[in-house]
């Protein structure tokens, strides 16, 4: 299997506009420019994966057209091995040829993005508002082990731990691309703490992921807002400061309704609160854009809706079920403690085989 001539020659030149990038980087001159700098720097890192995988590849295919050669050397034993050496490279050609076409793949926009986490208890009162406590520390935890900085926005908590609902903020390296994937319904099965008969009860809590949206991705019309003042309280409503510095934002065109109690600051939460709907109004933009190709995103990853349920936390099984992809793991335990990765790429794996599918048809 050889790279097709178009790809080759596109890599070709990729590796020639790396060249030029670098010999920008090295030039004095562009650091009095700070904003073209990060812009080149970007694309020049941007580059250097797909211009590395090449290098490479090139001396895989050398070594096998070597091989290839000695094949017809009349030692035998000479012959033997070189044939081993052509199997080898024929091989590593082929991993190397997919993982090229991987960095081929269109980027998503928003996957080096910052992200909000929303986490809604649904059906099951209690038990789901301490399910989403459960997810909020496995994301929390996986946001650790992946040195992401977590910041809470809000929280409306229930009596004995649980959550109505929280949102959270992850900054840091690929966010977005590691959690676009975990919105919708994620049920649990198990037996509350409650419960004294044993019996297995099912939950529902509803996760919303939204990346992080600038002011130039969604523009708010001031006039637009209505911006009221509260106490802030805490679980069972009791006052958690007796000034008036929760935040309520009402965005009239669209309805939504944000809110933000979490600072002492009335100025801080409402920044916080402002930064929330920027980004769900984003998320909206986003989701009409994705209803207008609804066809191919439900060959990707299902309909995408919120009530689309798209993962089942068995407790007694110890397994973990995504039902767009058919995935099942008994390792819920480890799951939970933030060892997300092999529940994410699965369905990563899943989306760029399915986009490569489809590139290969147009």
């Amino acid at each position: 299997m050889t790279l097709l001539f178009d790809l080759e020659s596109k890599l070709s030149q990729v590796a020639d506009r790396f060249q030029e990038l670098e010999n920008r980087l090295a030039d004095p001159q562009l650091l009095t420019d700070m904003t073209e700098y990060q812009k080149v720097t970007r694309r020049h890192r941007e580059l250097s994966e797909v211009v590395t995988k090449y290098q490479k590849w090139c001396r895989v295919r050398d070594a096998r057209n070597e091989a290839a050669e000695l094949m017809n050397d009349g030692d035998p034993e000479m012959a033997e091995m070189a044939e081993m050496e052509f199997e080898s490279s024929s091989q590593a050609l082929e991993q190397l040829e997919s993982e090229i076409q991987l960095l081929f793949l269109p980027k998503d926009p928003n996957d080096e993005k910052n992200t909000f986490l929303e986490i809604r208890a649904g059906t099951g009162g209690e038990e789901a508002a301490l399910f989403a406590g459960d997810l909020l520390k496995m994301y929390t935890r996986y946001a650790d082990q992946r040195k992401w900085k977590v910041e809470m926005i809000s929280a409306n908590m229930t009596g004995i731990g649980g959550y109505k609902e929280v949102i959270v903020s992850f900054k840091g390296d690929d966010v977005f691309s590691r959690l676009k994937y975990e919105g919708g319904v994620h049920r649990v099965q198990r037996v509350p703490e409650t419960e004294a008969s044993g019996r297995i009860h099912t939950s529902a809590v509803t996760v919303v992921v939204m990346p992080e949206a600038d002011e130039v991705d969604v523009q708010i019309n001031e006039a637009d807002l209505r911006i009221d003042t509260y106490h802030s309280s805490g679980p069972g409503g009791q006052s958690v400061n007796t000034t008036d510095s929760a935040i309520r934002i009402t965005h009239a065109p669209s309805g939504l309704v944000v809110s933000c109690q979490d600072e002492k600051s009335q100025h801080k939460n409402k920044a916080k609160a402002m930064q929330v709907l920027r980004a769900r109004l984003y998320e909206l933009e986003q989701r009409k854009a994705q209803e207008e190709q609804s066809a191919t995103r439900r060959g990707m990853v299902g309909s995408g809706d919120r009530s689309e349920k798209i993962r089942t936390y068995n407790y007694p099984e110890n397994r973990l079920t995504d039902h767009r992809i058919g995935l099942r793991l008994y390792c819920l335990d480890r799951i939970l403690e933030g060892d997300l990765d092999p529940v994410v790429d699965p369905m990563v794996l899943h989306v760029q085989t399915e986009q490569l599918q489809r590139q290969s048809l147009t």
